[in-house]
């Protein structure tokens, strides 16, 4: 399998998939806990790699909700899109983001992450994740 980075021509899997990364940035955005947590799997585990440990759904729904600091904007750029027998993707892409710390100026941050989805009934789930800022963050 050759891949292109970025990836120029998706397929429509690919498409469909890359999708659902966007969708739910913009999720993160609006902050809806209920339609965070639907995307995630029950069993998810995630590592936001700066952490000494990986997370459940719940910590993962709380790192963008409640008492985070809100997202004002963001870019994405994919670097590889893989769908596996129409069933399980990957996504390895890198961002940008600028975060609203209350009382305080924003930040920009920027980083890798790895997204692992299972499609059910028609729908990509998230089952895990893997990544974290770029080393320099808060410079």
């Amino acid at each position: 399998m050759t891949m292109q980075l970025p990836i120029v021509d998706f397929s429509a899997e690919q498409r469909e998939l890359w999708g659902r990364v966007v969708d739910l940035w913009a999720m993160t955005k609006v902050r809806d806990v209920g339609q965070i947590r639907a995307t995630l799997h029950p069993d998810y585990v995630g590592w936001d790699m700066s952490a000494p440990l990986p997370h459940d759904r719940d910590t993962a729904v709380r790192s963008v909700t409640g008492d985070s600091p809100p997202l004002s904007e963001h870019e994405l750029t994919p670097l590889s899109v893989q769908v596996y027998d129409g069933t399980v993707g990957v996504v390895h892409y890198a961002y940008a983001a600028t975060v609203l710390p209350d009382g305080a100026a924003p930040i920009h941050v920027t980083g890798k992450w790895t997204e692992v989805y299972l499609k059910q009934n028609d729908t990509w789930v998230m089952i895990s994740v893997s990544g974290r800022p770029d080393a320099s963050v808060g410079r």
